[in-house]
């Protein structure tokens, strides 16, 4: 961490340097929300902008001021500098905040700003220009004698010349749009024919979220680690690194855990690193927070990636480890204010770790899900130690052993639409070390209750317990390899099993008394709830029997093993907190005929507690099967067709592209699973379909 004390860390005024009295932010949903926490902190306005979609969005909500700017699509709204600019005169913003994404890299959109007199918080145009291009920045990178990982860095015309270049290099490679981010027109290529396709999909991705399509390849390097360096620099010459972030679980180059410090970096590495990306930084006048992105080797060599020329999404790890609200530093930065941190002052305090919250599906290959949140209830932010929460604060004062914050742009409620970004929240626990951090975040998932849409917070619990990232291994190819066909659940142990078994029994004996009171069949209801009990779940049977006092039961498996269970859950209640044999068990809890649906560290479980006499009928019941639908092409989310690639009366091939489906700014090429006939087609380019809707049947 920083050193200790009471101080303001970060920028000191310059003389002649006033403070901003209001500031826009050009952006929506979470990281709006984020900038407002710490403008409102500074005792700053703020002015939101909103389109259609966002009329009731959270971001609107608590800025001080909220300016409708137009239709759903960002290309209608978001990221139109005009409307934007209308905003700022409208409300007489001094500076704007562009988050990230949007407008956050677009040299144009700064220099409106500085030709209407409106400051930037963010870097100047020159720097944006040099570095926030993906090609300029590697050849500038490559002129300092840095690194570069091997590619073209020129411009491709079409298809055809993508191929060419692709095989010059050297499969596999990875095609990237010059002016992206987050993910977005981004596609690893292994042979030609997807090579032509991920050209196609990149171009139309870039030019949809970035109004800029130019697109280029380089080598993709395999079993690689994503490590990238925040830098922090001022316009007086100034310029700082605040360690590292360790991004390398990742999905379809979308990152969805990351950490601070990485597991796998020594501090030799470490300074390698943050004095190149400094040099790097100083050498194009950059000011403002930045990133320079790593890949890393087993080695520990480093090759310069690209930089991002703005704040990013996985800026609260840094935040908690080093007690720097990065988001006040670039707004002090913006106004003219020195830093007031020197490269010494930086200490890495504990471990931080961020999961991405999605909505996304990971039981359908995460494909997006769209809808209301009919429940959305995060854990409870708890502070620790001297760091920020929330841009917040929080001083010297010890609160707890680790920290909880959620960065989140929504509420129950609330929709999520079709139309942006999939992510909810970003969920971040700290703790001194990487095993309290893990074990931070294992209690805040179960804790998190998200009803109404997909969402991935069973993967993530997943990824907490998994072996190689509980040892600190993974690489960027982790979710490839380790969940090669797709995520499809989690199966417990035999003693979390057990541990649930008994905790259901125990709710269920308490469920019993309640319908029993309820009824009014009984003053003794008590004697009349049974003691012996057959808990089902995940394809065991557990024959048990509770033994109940005031302050809890005691349940005793057939095998002679016992599990001592209190709590003061009640029916109804979704959310279960449980002392399971003096060790905590939290489980979220739905009704379901004869038991509960519980889940729990990314299982989601049918628990069935009956008489053992109950569970023997049962067991001769028949099991329904699901309908037969493999002779259709479903639509597997809500999005709109961008192309269909067939005709009725072709034969298909197993893995020929049939469709393109645009969702939350991504392309999805739908692919026949089989050889097959096309008999008929429902669908065509510029239609909106929602989940299960038949696109095509075959044969």
């Amino acid at each position: 961490m920083l050193r200790r004390g009471r101080e303001k860390r970060g920028c000191e005024p310059e003389e002649g340097t006033p403070m901003f009295d209001k500031i826009l932010i050009a952006n929506r949903g979470e990281i709006a929300c984020r900038v407002i926490k710490t403008a409102r902190k500074m005792g700053i306005k703020t002015v939101a902008i909103y389109s259609d979609a966002d009329r009731n969005a959270l971001h609107v909500k608590m800025a001080d001021e909220a300016i409708h700017i137009g239709p759903p699509p960002a290309n209608q709204s978001y990221i139109v500098i005009d409307k934007v600019m209308e905003a700022i005169r409208k409300t007489g913003a001094q500076a704007v905040h562009p988050g990230y994404g949007f407008l956050s890299e677009n040299s144009k959109f700064a220099e409106a700003l500085e030709a209407e007199g409106v400051a930037f918080i963010g870097p100047p145009v020159g720097a944006i220009e040099a570095m926030g291009d993906k090609i300029t920045s590697k050849k500038i990178a490559q002129e300092a004698d840095v690194s570069t990982v091997p590619g073209y860095m020129g411009l491709i015309e079409d298809a055809d010349d993508a191929v060419k270049i692709s095989n010059e290099v050297g499969y596999p490679v990875m095609i990237k749009a010059s002016a992206g981010g987050g993910g977005k027109g981004m596609r690893i290529a292994w042979n030609d024919e997807e090579a032509r396709e991920g050209f196609q999909s990149s171009k139309n991705e870039a030019a949809n979220s970035f109004g800029d399509d130019r697109i280029f390849i380089e080598k993709f390097v395999t079993q690689p680690r994503h490590i990238e360096i925040q830098v922090l620099c001022d316009s007086h010459g100034n310029g700082i690194y605040l360690g590292e972030r360790e991004c390398s679980i990742q999905r379809r180059n979308q990152k969805v855990v990351e950490e601070a410090p990485s597991p796998f970096l020594d501090e030799a590495t470490r300074k390698a690193m943050g004095d190149q990306s400094v040099a790097l930084a100083q050498a194009v006048g950059y000011t403002s927070a930045g990133t320079v992105e790593f890949i890393v080797d087993g080695e520990k060599n480093f090759y310069f990636l690209e930089m991002n020329t703005r704040l990013q999404v996985e800026h609260p790890v840094t935040e908690l480890i080093t007690g720097v609200d990065l988001v006040e530093q670039m707004i002090r930065v913006a106004a003219g204010e020195k830093l007031t941190i020197g490269q010494d002052d930086v200490q890495l305090n504990g471990w931080a770790i961020e999961n991405r919250l999605y909505a996304e599906d990971p039981y359908r290959n995460f494909l997006p899900s769209i809808g209301r949140l009919s429940r959305y209830r995060p854990p409870s932010e708890v502070s620790a130690g001297p760091m920020v929460v929330a841009g917040t604060w929080q001083g010297d004062a010890l609160v707890g052993e680790t920290a909880v914050r959620n960065d989140t742009g929504v509420y129950e409620g609330g929709e999520i639409s079709m139309y942006y970004d999939p992510m909810i929240a970003k969920l971040c626990t700290w703790g001194p070390d990487r095993a309290s951090a893990i074990e931070a975040m294992r209690v805040a998932l179960d804790s998190f209750e998200v009803e109404g849409i997909g969402h991935n917070l069973p993967f993530v619990a997943a990824v907490m317990d998994h072996p190689i990232f509980i040892a600190g291994e993974m690489t960027t190819a982790f979710i490839a390899e380790e969940y090669p066909e797709g995520f499809e659940g989690v199966t417990l142990p035999d003693d979390a099993l057990r541990r649930i078994a008994a905790s259901s029994a125990a709710m269920h004996r308490v469920a019993e008394i309640r319908r029993t009171r309820v009824s009014g069949r009984m003053d003794n209801h008590e004697r009349k709830v049974g003691t012996e009990w057959a808990v089902c779940l995940q394809g065991q049977r557990f024959d048990l029997t509770i033994d109940a006092d005031q302050d809890g039961s005691t349940v005793t498996f057939s095998d002679g093993t016992q599990h001592r269970v209190s709590s003061d859950w009640t029916p109804g209640d979704q959310l279960a907190v449980l002392d399971v044999d003096g060790g905590p068990l939290i489980l979220k809890v739905g009704k379901i005929s004869g038991g509960f649906r519980i889940r729990n560290r990314g299982a989601d479980l049918k628990v069935h507690v009956r008489t053992p006499r109950q569970t023997e009928l049962a067991e001769l019941m028949p099991e329904k099967l699901p309908p037969d639908t493999s002779k259709l092409l479903l639509c597997p989310m809500p999005g709109l067709i961008v192309g269909v690639n067939v005709e009725v009366g072709d034969e298909v091939q197993e893995g020929q592209a049939l469709c393109t489906v645009e969702a939350m700014k991504m392309e999805n090429i739908l692919r026949a699973e089989k050889k097959a006939v096309v008999t008929k087609i429902n669908a065509v380019a510029g239609d909106s379909l929602s989940v299960d809707e038949v696109i095509m049947e075959f044969e």
